[in-house]
């Protein structure tokens, strides 16, 4: 199995080569050559618990490392997970299923992946002795993952942007009081999308990501994409038999990284019944479901602050199997939207519809679904709570703890979640470090800290 660039311009790289890489040098993102058929295996798949599941799996897409390796790396990613089912499937009502995504070490759905990316890149530095810098912007979850799950590795350190004073107060906490001297929180000024586009830029140097050695933690990482295939696998063969073929996966939906993996595994050989992408105000891919319109806007702060992007990085994966695999019109389309230019695409249907939701309904949501079934949401999955199919099985994918938004959830509910990791953290002294939203200011901060 080999991995090539959406925009053409790079050799097939092995997975450990794509992991180590993040971004293809040619700015695009990387995806199998091929995307192998899963339909005979998912009987047999069944019965064998969650890390069991991701060692099959990875094995598909990473033959060149040992199928024993794979189940001791896949054990160890999962154990620090405080539900023995790892990702439990939780059922509402007859028609509503929850799959809560959020009992890893940062309570959120980003731990899947990141845990397990930690220990490729600890076995990439054991293999290789050369250190690793590790890059990344996170709208909020994907940075206290991904630090937990590198923090305290020897020969790794990690750099992760987010955008100041627009993430949740506790997940900034997450990411700046780990105490760990291999850990450093960069708040920039702007949006999500300013960090984004700075680490992408520092990617594009390809002198200086190997003079240090850099690799990608965001979802632009395949690893990342193909760890999160293993969920939706794994709750689909927990459903009813007879709903499984008609349901429907809802995603919380900011960097489209979450639902592609969903539809990755679809297009793998797991029958449902499609996807529907639940945003938040923050509407740009409701809006290109809806009418084939990629335009961006302004983003505009949420209670829902992950979902607080106009520049979604995975949709070039999704655009490159909308285009037929043409990668010459895939560099040409994400130029254009670089440039921030309108972009209309082919209205196809590929299984997708969705849905948007604003501030004064997301608090409404999160007092509906705790009255209706005395259950407690958190802002982003309460987005996924409308417009729901009445014709088959929602599984609503529950994306963080309710606990990582207090104020939020307490004004919805009458009661303060809690967690006790969160409250540890509570009385810790921030350490960050503020730099401006330029790539030359981040080169120069790693190159200096490594």
């Amino acid at each position: 199995m080999f991995y090539i660039s959406t925009r053409g311009q790079t050799r097939p790289h092995t997975f450990t080569e794509a992991v180590e890489a993040g971004l293809a040098p040619d700015g695009g993102l990387f995806l199998p050559e091929h995307l192998p058929d899963i339909s005979g295996r998912l009987a047999g798949w069944a019965e064998l618990a969650y890390a069991e599941l991701a060692a099959e799996f990875f094995q598909i897409f990473a033959p060149d490392i040992p199928a024993e390796e794979w189940r001791a790396l896949t054990r160890q990613a999962y154990a620090r997970f405080d539900s023995p089912e790892v990702a439990p499937l939780r059922k509402l009502d007859d028609k509503t299923y929850v799959l809560e995504l959020w009992h890893g070490p940062t309570l959120a759905f980003k731990d899947f992946a990141l845990q397990l990316l930690g220990l490729l890149y600890k076995r990439q530095v054991r293999l290789t002795g050369k250190k690793l810098a590790v890059l990344g912007a996170t709208s909020g979850d994907t940075g206290s993952a991904a630090i937990h799950g590198c923090m305290g590795q020897d020969g790794i350190r990690i750099f992760i942007l987010y955008p100041n004073g627009r993430v949740a107060p506790l997940q900034e906490r997450q990411m700046a009081c780990t105490g760990a001297d291999n850990v450093f929180a960069i708040p920039v000024p702007g949006t999500f999308d300013d960090a984004q586009r700075v680490v992408k830029d520092c990617f594009g140097d390809s002198d200086f990501t190997a003079r240090v050695n850099l690799s990608a933690v965001n979802s632009i990482n395949i690893a990342r994409v193909l760890a999160q295939c293993v969920y939706y696998i794994h709750a689909w063969l927990r459903l009813p038999e007879e709903a499984r073929t008609a349901a429907e996966f809802v995603v919380p939906t900011g960097n489209f990284g979450n639902v592609l993996a969903g539809w990755l595994a679809h297009r793998m050989g797991m029958p449902c019944g499609g996807f529907r992408v639940a945003t938040n105000q923050n509407d740009i891919l409701c809006r290109f479901f809806e009418s084939g319109d990629y335009r961006q806007g302004d983003v505009h702060p949420s209670h829902a602050p992950s979902m607080d992007i106009q520049a979604a990085s995975n949709f070039e994966r999704y655009l490159y199997y909308l285009v037929h695999g043409d990668q010459l019109r895939v560099r040409e389309l994400m130029q254009r939207m670089k440039a921030g230019q309108h972009v209309t695409l082919p209205k196809v249907d590929l299984g997708f519809r969705a849905s948007r939701m604003d501030d004064a309904v997301i608090e409404e949501t999160i007092a509906r679904v705790w009255k209706e079934h005395a259950y407690v949401v958190d802002p982003h999955t309460a987005c996924a709570f409308t417009d729901m199919a009445p014709d088959r099985v929602s599984v609503v994918l529950s994306t963080a703890s309710p606990a990582k938004f207090p104020e939020v959830v307490a004004r919805a509910t009458g009661a303060e979640p809690l967690h006790p990791s969160l409250e540890t953290l509570k009385d810790k002294p921030l350490q960050t470090h503020p730099l401006a939203a330029e790539a030359e200011a981040v080169k120069s901060f790693i190159e200096g800290n490594l």
